[in-house]
């Protein structure tokens, strides 16, 4: 019987491959632009037409790559980031597998433009389908420049599988955020159908956050800050009160790579506890930095799972950091809904001594509590008081002003009444609409 199983073409074991690692245009975004920061790249630009199912295009100004690099770079398990096994318990880079672009390259029309920093030419490479169709010496800036064209062209079926443009430049701006998230420092643009959508300059983390997500998140921001021997901890929480309904702004860096871990986030929103409505859910912007032989990112093509080596340890010190500074920050359920806004502490109470001060409180060295007491003397006059208390009984007559207020038709007439005691015993008074004997 004649032997049946067959090695796949490389064409069509790429096409396979894409199948896991290409799902959507917001997938090759993902690609390209880690690809262009692990190219030290501190200016990257983001082209789009058809929310990327017509072009995705990446420029960055990167080192750029040599004319073999260019060509090897697009051939299946080809990667500049690792060369041996125990490379992948210490990467410090996004991509290691060297599968992306042969998975792009095998399900689109490719052309990259690339130059390195000594080279007096760069080089130009098209691909359709996994093939190359040329590669030129060109004349061109420093960096890469690589145009994604026609996604799925040769898969119908994948192609009309996508969502509208809506749909899809969604799921591409959510991509962009959490690169532009990792990477403050680094310079980014976008642009969709020729209109701009994002223009961030390097900044700091907060400044980062507030470009993004508009100048109001500024105000609901919380710092968090903790340096561990297993985990160092920054980044910031939004205030309870700003706790939305559907799970939104929330992202968790752990070196610097995006990832998504109900377990941790199960920790931030306990340490949430008692000030969160039913429902709500907290937003937060966690970078947390550990060694990186502790934990396993080879789990998933798009690298977002990530295995720890300490999981436990890390959920209660996460835990414990957040609800350090909710408290740190004077952030606590309020229960007395009526509260005067105007007594609370202030947050600059720990920065601005002179906010409050410490009442001065004068004390007596020589105190003696067994010493003998003396009469206590009061300041007012008792023979006066106790004399203008018995006229209330001696006198026959006694003069009253009574203060009309609002309640009683708004007058205020002071009236005079006349009252007389009898055999002291009883009292006979004047009122408005006769005498009354008490």
């Amino acid at each position: 019987m004649s032997d049946i199983i067959q090695l796949l073409p490389d064409h069509v074991a790429n096409q396979i491959a894409a199948g896991e690692v290409v799902q959507r245009p917001a997938s090759v975004v993902k690609e390209l632009l880690e690809n262009a920061i692990d190219a030290g790249a501190t200016n990257i630009k983001l082209l789009l037409i058809d929310a990327g199912k017509t072009l995705v295009q990446v420029i960055d100004n990167g080192k750029g790559m040599s004319p073999r690099d260019a060509k090897v770079s697009f051939e299946r398990h080809a990667t500049s980031k690792i060369q041996k096994a125990e490379d992948l318990f210490n990467l410090s880079t996004k991509g290691f597998r060297g599968e992306a672009l042969a998975s792009i390259a095998a399900i689109a029309h490719v052309e990259l433009k690339t130059k390195q920093h000594n080279d007096e030419l760069g080089t130009s490479i098209k691909i359709e389908g996994s093939n190359i169709i040329s590669q030129n010496f060109i004349s061109t800036s420093e960096g890469t420049s690589i145009a994604v064209k026609n996604l799925f062209y040769n898969i119908p079926a994948r192609r009309n599988f996508l969502k509208s443009n809506t749909v899809e430049t969604r799921h591409i701006i959510d991509e962009f955020q959490r690169v532009c998230l990792a990477h403050p420092t680094i310079s980014f643009l976008m642009h969709h159908n020729n209109n701009e959508i994002y223009h961030l300059k390097s900044s700091n983390l907060r400044k980062r956050i507030v470009n993004v997500f508009g100048n109001k998140m500024n105000e609901k921001l919380v710092p968090i800050n903790e340096q561990t021997d297993i985990v160092a901890i920054e980044g910031f929480v939004a205030k309870p009160e700003f706790s939305k309904r559907k799970r939104g702004e929330q992202f968790f860096f752990v070196n610097d790579r995006f990832i998504k871990s109900p377990y941790l986030n199960h920790a931030v929103v306990n340490a949430f506890e008692g000030l969160l409505e039913q429902g709500s859910h907290p937003s937060y912007f966690l970078y947390l930095t550990v060694p990186a032989n502790t934990l396993d990112i080879n789990i998933h093509p798009t690298k977002t799972e990530i295995k720890f080596d300490n999981e436990k340890a890390l959920y209660a010190m996460l835990r414990a950091t957040v609800k350090h500074s909710l408290g740190q920050y004077n952030i606590a359920p309020i229960l007395d809904f009526n509260r005067d806004a105007n007594l609370d502490t202030s947050y600059q109470f720990h920065t601005n001594p002179k906010a409050a001060k410490t009442p001065e409180i004068s004390v007596d060295p020589d105190f003696n509590p067994f010493k003998e007491q003396k009469e206590i003397s009061f300041p007012y006059n008792r023979e006066k008081q106790t004399q203008s208390w018995e006229s209330l009984y001696t006198s026959n007559t006694v003069n009253e002003e009574e203060n009309q207020t609002e309640l009683f038709e708004n007058q205020q007439n002071n009236q005079t009444q006349k009252t007389i005691q009898i055999q002291r015993k009883y009292i006979l008074s004047s009122i408005k609409s006769g005498i009354v004997l008490i």
